[in-house]
């Protein structure tokens, strides 16, 4: 049976809030020896924090989700214009981790720092975002949604769904996801602790 939109959405909120959080609790853990086992994990963390949230998972919020809402419920237009500034600078603030996150790797432990902060803020920011999606928007379009407004979002959510959200696996990201598994230590996945 396929799945609808909303729950859809939902779906890939907890894969990316699972996600976040093992990027959390990799970096409390700290690199350990050797390091490119540790930087390279988070790396490809932060790929797919680009990559399916970023890059395809908001952008049918903003085409097909927003505009519904506003129209049907339009006093909840400033939590939408919140919620779309943030997506238009969602793949800014990740591309700017990524900076900081090689600037650690490549000029030492001074730059430190300055990444685990501006990770714990990023993924404060990104579980407030989600929460408040589920929140203020999720109940308000479960309720009025006509059955016309669920089918458009129900394509456009099926057509791309997250593969860590139950989406059809993408051979060309199994790739990133089986480095994610097998090199980060438990309970992230199931690579060897870092030493």
């Amino acid at each position: 049976m396929a799945r609808c939109a909303l729950q859809i959405i939902r779906d890939e909120h907890a894969a990316v809030a699972a996600m976040l959080r093992s990027m959390l609790m990799l970096i409390e853990r700290g690199p350990g020896e050797p390091p490119e086992r540790f930087f390279d994990v988070l790396r490809a963390m932060l790929f797919y924090i680009d990559e399916f949230p970023e890059r395809r998972h908001h952008p049918n919020e903003s085409k097909f989700l927003f505009p519904k809402l506003a129209r049907l419920r339009p006093q909840l237009m400033p939590v939408i214009q919140r919620l779309e500034e943030q997506h238009i600078n969602g793949e800014r603030r990740v591309r700017d981790l990524q900076h900081l996150l090689l600037a650690w790797e490549l000029l030492g432990d001074s730059r430190r720092a300055a990444f685990c902060k501006a990770a714990q803020d990023y993924v404060r920011f990104y579980l407030d975002h989600m929460h408040t999606e589920e929140s203020e928007l999720l109940p308000v379009a479960d309720k009025l949604f006509s059955e016309e407004d669920r089918r458009e979002l129900d394509r456009a959510f099926a057509a791309d769904r997250d593969p860590l959200a139950g989406g059809v696996s993408d051979s060309s990201y199994d790739r990133l996801f089986t480095r994610i598994v097998l090199r980060a230590p438990a309970p992230i996945g199931v690579g060897p602790e870092f030493a």
